[in-house]
């Protein structure tokens, strides 16, 4: 397997499988030869002084830089720089945050975090071409019951053997979406929080104190094409979600299925 990147000009922005996976015939299992990737930039995306913990350092440098020239106007926006990632192999394309790094051997078909808050990440999962055949989203019901079969996935891959941790879950949306390509896309948010004791040995219930552990967001968008289901997954701290909120829907917004040639 070889990966092939080439630069483009900029473009306009815009695993659930086997839960969801439909009653239908089998297909023939798509053995790939070569993977080809296409990144390229798209720049200058503004927004208002709402500031990530994590830019603070790199606006405060900028506002230094450019006070002499354009005075505490230079501190009141702040750029934002987006790649976009074109895979010609699998059949999909999404934006993502330019320093994003993208992290390999994940259980994903591609995996990107943010470098200063761990929690904060993106990943493609792809239902397998010989195990399932998908025709449209409707064979997932409506975004609804969809958004059922996402959190269930969801609770599913954070179940835990530790004794006294509890989750709480709930979705927040689920909708469907036409987008510039003619083409149907769920979008489903959930919210799932994770409380422990900290001290689940203890005998007397008192001495067991619950403490949340983490407060999440996990942002789904599905789409279908090649007989398959495509799933982009976005996870975030809801604090951190407050901050970004713009940056990532717009790469929710910016993720396309793409049919792939014969």
């Amino acid at each position: 397997m070889a990966d092939c990147l080439r630069f483009r000009p900029p473009s306009t922005p815009t695993s659930i499988a086997t839960v969801l996976r439909p009653h239908l015939p089998s297909s023939a299992a798509h053995t790939p030869s070569v993977r080809r990737f296409s990144i390229s930039c798209n720049l200058q995306s503004t927004k208002a002084f709402a500031v990530p913990r994590r830019s603070v350092i790199a606006v405060i440098l900028s506002s230094c830089i450019f006070s002499k020239f354009e005075g505490n106007n230079a501190f009141a926006l702040q750029s934002v720089e987006f790649r976009e990632l074109i895979d010609t192999f699998d059949g999909y394309s999404f934006n993502y945050p330019r320093n994003w790094i993208q992290v390999r051997g994940a259980n994903a078909d591609i995996f990107f975090r943010d470098p200063f808050v761990l929690d904060e990440n993106l990943s493609v999962e792809i239902s397998s071409p010989s195990s399932s055949k998908y025709k449209s989203l409707e064979d997932l019901g409506p975004p609804e019951e969809a958004g059922k079969a996402v959190l269930r996935q969801y609770l599913t891959e954070f179940m835990s053997t530790r004794l006294g941790v509890r989750r709480e879950a709930s979705i927040l949306s689920a909708s469907s979406r036409i987008a510039d390509d003619g083409k149907m896309y769920y979008q489903i948010e959930v919210n799932i929080k994770s409380y422990a004791s900290n001290n689940e040995l203890a005998v007397m219930p008192q001495d067991r104190v619950v403490r949340k552990e983490w407060d999440r967001r996990y942002l789904s968008v599905l789409g279908v094409e090649n007989n398959q289901l495509y799933e982009l997954r976005l996870q975030v701290p809801e604090n951190v979600f407050v901050e970004e909120e713009n940056d990532l829907r717009r790469v929710m917004d910016s993720f396309r299925v793409n049919k792939l040639s014969a």
